[in-house]
């Protein structure tokens, strides 16, 4: 199969990355911790195999992921937790919003990320 044929697959466990409601990638970039310049060049993977950032999203639809070591997010400082669980699952609902809408990539961001692209946008 080409390459352009192949979707896109992870980087961790090699499987296809099938929904945006899966894409860890596209969770980055809705939350701001993925600029739009490098969206294209940066590899994808599942939500769940990125388990750093996946242990923050609190949500009924996404089965809650634990891990250990020092990253642990019960390790961590509990308002930095709170403030972490907030930005990173409405990233995750905003995924789920995006998956039934017909929006340009640039506005798939939550609103706060797309007011501070259209700042630095203006800035440069």
């Amino acid at each position: 199969m080409a390459k352009c044929e192949e979707g896109y697959l992870c980087d961790v466990c090699g499987g296809d990355v099938e929904e945006i409601t899966d894409s860890d990638l596209y969770l980055r970039f809705v939350i701001g911790m993925l600029d739009p310049e490098t969206l294209h060049t940066t590899r994808e993977r599942h939500i769940r195999c990125n388990p750093v950032l996946a242990q923050f999203i609190v949500d009924d639809d996404f089965a809650p992921l634990a891990i250990e070591g020092d990253f642990d997010k019960r390790r961590l400082d509990p308002a930095y937790v709170r403030q972490r669980e907030s930005l990173v699952t409405r990233g995750y609902r905003r995924l789920r919003e995006i998956a039934h809408l017909d929006l340009p990539i640039i506005d798939y961001p939550l609103p706060e990320v797309r007011a501070k692209l259209e700042r630095e946008s203006r800035e440069r």
